[in-house]
């Protein structure tokens, strides 16, 4: 693997917060109902795959801090910036508990989920991979590197930005 550079895409193997959110209601007991399952599982079968390519920068699961402390991580080790799409995927029962209880996706544990970062001649194949998977089917790219900033940054579906902040504290204590 050689070291993240500026332009590099992330992708992720499929949509995030399922597991926080799940972790979530079932401990608090809010009484909400639906059909959220903790995303947790083995994540061998997405990442074994992509080591055969090049283009690999980077892969780490979203566990703790979910995508943005990721995106931290990444600007730690470089000093590159992270520049999140609005393009990712987070599954509509998800996102309406957050919305009710103030949370947000983008911070929530992903216990059977991957992110990559890959060079761009490369995204296409990767993607391909995951989602000849069963794990890897809701794949998508999401952001890409850049070095003209040093934050995480999310680019919102109004054509907006907003900065996601390092945690202090992860939002959901461990369990396990």
């Amino acid at each position: 693997m050689r070291l993240i550079e500026d332009g590099d895409v992330l992708i992720v193997s499929g949509p995030v917060g399922d597991h926080g959110t799940a972790v979530m209601l079932a401990r608090e007991e809010f009484g909400l109902r639906g059909d959220l399952i903790s995303d947790a599982g083995p994540v061998m079968n997405l990442t074994e795959p992509l080591l055969a390519l090049d283009g690999l920068r980077f892969m780490r699961d979203p566990t703790r801090g979910g995508l943005a402390s990721i995106g931290h991580e990444i600007i730690k080790a470089t000093g590159l910036g992270v520049r999140f799409e609005a393009t990712i995927p987070v599954r509509e029962p998800v996102q309406s508990v957050c919305d009710m209880l103030g949370y947000d996706p983008y911070y929530l544990a992903c216990e059977g989920r991957v992110v990559a970062v890959v060079a761009p001649q490369q995204v296409d194949t990767a993607l391909a991979i995951w989602r000849a998977l069963p794990e890897g089917e809701g794949a998508a790219r999401i952001g890409r590197i850049v070095a003209s900033e040093t934050r995480v940054i999310l680019e919102t579906p109004l054509g907006g930005e907003r900065f996601l902040e390092e945690l202090e504290d992860d939002p959901l204590p461990r369990i396990c």
